[in-house]
């Protein structure tokens, strides 16, 4: 099985199916994984086989990896159309990302002023207030809501501890429309969110929360779990349609 185990604290830039030219924030370990999530899906394969034995970067070295590699960009003539908080897990675990963030943003500023901030976050921290004050400061606040079933949840994002759907939704609602939701839809080993009984429910969800937009998506790489499938254009189109038709802009990634 192959995984992605990214560098830290900057990596790429890599091009983004949803986001175009991306420069990577990775403020996890460059040699493991560390997520509050344990997704059949993730890229970078099952946190127990990827534990780090390097610490997070700390918040000096996040900017001064960011400074140099933007003074280089710059440099070449080819700045990011947006700077990613993604890599090896959850970012928004880090202790110093509120921190981190006002720093991205003036080295955005002062660098890329036409780049977009962008997190990419499993949601399992918005409970804490300094975490939702930083993704309101944010372009792109992206939200994972994969759905509504609390089962499917255990089955698939497999949280650490408790985790209470019905809660991350109202705190999504907090956000009062400044959040894009991202769903993975995909099929196979006994897993299917892509049917009514599970798209039903997830856009009433959706539009409950009243996000700026959705991004539905499907597997892009080799999974740590076997047999999973990507779900299909026709389903992601369908799915995608029925956002749109409530009245929330929506694209589909395949």
């Amino acid at each position: 099985m192959s995984t992605i185990i990214y560098p830290s604290p900057i990596f790429g830039p890599v091009h983004s199916r949803r986001l175009g030219i991306s420069l990577g924030i990775n403020l996890l370990p460059a040699d493991g994984k560390v997520c509050s999530f344990n997704c059949i899906y993730c890229e970078c394969g099952f946190n127990e086989d990827h534990r780090p034995t390097l610490p997070m970067p700390t918040r000096q070295e996040v900017a001064a990896a960011l400074r140099q590699k933007l003074q280089q960009m710059q440099a070449e003539g080819q700045l990011p159309d947006v700077l990613t908080f993604a890599g090896n897990g959850e970012p928004t675990c880090h202790p110093h990302f509120a921190e981190i963030i006002d720093d991205t943003l003036l080295l955005r500023n002062q660098y890329c002023p036409q780049a977009k901030v962008c997190v990419l976050s499993n949601s399992t921290m918005i409970h804490r207030q300094s975490v939702h004050d930083a993704l309101m400061r944010v372009d792109d606040n992206i939200l994972k809501l994969d759905t509504v079933n609390p089962q499917y949840i255990q089955r698939v994002d497999q949280p650490a501890g408790t985790y209470d759907v019905q809660a991350i939704i109202e705190r999504m609602k907090a956000f009062c429309g400044h959040i894009i939701i991202q769903t993975m839809f995909m099929r196979g080993e006994g897993v299917d969110n892509t049917g009514d009984e599970y798209v039903g429910p997830w856009l009433e969800a959706v539009k409950d929360i009243h996000p700026q937009q959705v991004m539905v998506y499907t597997i892009d790489r080799e999974t740590p779990a076997h047999g999973l499938l990507k779900a299909t254009h026709e389903q992601l189109d369908a799915i995608r349609d029925r956002v749109i038709a409530a009245g929330i802009p929506c694209t589909a990634s395949y």
